[in-house]
């Protein structure tokens, strides 16, 4: 520990930005230092997101079209593939007219990505460690959005 306060090395790597800032807090702090250095952070992070834009008008959407939106916690171990395969079995379970099975869809990633606790750990059914980080996830339909 430098100069007092808490120790930051203690913290999980993965949340940290060379093992001083989570990533979201360290947006706006151009003057950050890696912790007992004199390293500047601002070169590691970066303020301007990635966007994508998708013409909903362009393409024509059947009912089980949709959109999902999550956060790292999810794509961290959830693999492209897996979240259309995820997403294709709960909506074909559910009638097309039940608007909860877009929740549904989104639940079911969401515990994909946590998996089940084994012991002191989260594990997916492959035994590699679920997602440690915040997940959030949104299955937005495009059916009858245009």
């Amino acid at each position: 520990m430098c100069g007092g306060g808490v120790d930051l090395m203690m913290l999980p790597p993965q949340a940290r930005v060379m093992a001083t800032i989570g990533v979201t807090r360290g947006l706006g702090d151009h003057n950050l230092k890696v912790h007992c250095s004199n390293i500047h952070i601002k070169p590691f992070l970066s303020c301007i997101p990635e966007v994508k834009v998708y013409n909903i008008t362009k393409y024509e959407h059947g009912v089980d079209d949709v959109i999902v939106l999550g956060t790292d916690g999810l794509w961290d171990v959830v693999s492209n593939r897996e979240v259309a395969d995820i997403v294709i079995r709960v909506l074909s379970s559910c009638q097309p007219d039940d608007l909860n099975r877009f929740t549904l869809a989104a639940q079911n990633l969401v515990m994909r990505s946590r998996g089940i606790l084994k012991g002191h750990s989260w594990r997916l059914s492959n035994d590699r460690l679920g997602s440690g980080d915040d997940i959030s996830v949104f299955v937005i339909p495009l059916y009858g959005h245009t």
